[in-house]
């Protein structure tokens, strides 16, 4: 059993909030964007789902003490290229589920000491995985801000069509 200070039980309810502003959104809102380049709530559930899986990656890499550079990823080319506005919300957000819960499986199995293992992130820092692990709370928590953007975004557009 883990050792560590790192609160992994935030990280395994990071997408409880999620959901609950998700709750309810028709089909049509969950793939509404306010501009071609903008995301929708669906874009946002899909790249958070990236986001898992090079977060997933970065941990193992440092686990495995390879000294190969941490990746980055082009979000916007991922999100566009998998066409992620055209999946399932829930689907998608059950996706992501199953990487917190993947990785919690992983984290009660590391010690202190692994906790603390490093590796060199794309910006060549280093970086801990204690560290990786609240920065990903906090990088959901700032795409449930997004979501709260992007809704109240299509409320207001749909607030200034016009019914005739």
């Amino acid at each position: 059993m883990s050792q560590s200070t790192v609160d992994v039980q935030a990280y395994l309810q990071a997408y409880d909030q999620i959901e609950e502003e998700i709750k309810g959104l028709s089909e049509e809102q969950l793939k509404w964007k306010a501009a071609p380049a903008s995301w929708s709530v669906t874009e946002v559930l899909a790249h958070l789902v990236d986001h898992s899986i090079i977060v997933s990656f970065r941990i193992r890499e440092i686990l495995s003490g390879s000294e190969a550079r941490l990746p980055a990823f082009n979000q916007d080319a991922w999100v566009s290229g998998q066409k992620a506005n055209e999946g399932d919300a829930q689907e998608i957000l059950t996706a992501a589920r199953a990487f917190v819960q993947y990785n919690s499986l992983l984290f009660n199995r590391l010690t202190e000491e692994e906790w603390n293992k490093t590796g060199i992130n794309f910006k060549g820092e280093p970086v801990s995985i204690a560290a990786i692990v609240p920065a990903f709370v906090k990088h959901v928590q700032g795409h449930l801000a997004q979501i709260r953007r992007i809704k109240q975004g299509e409320t207001e557009a749909q607030g200034t069509s016009c019914t005739i």
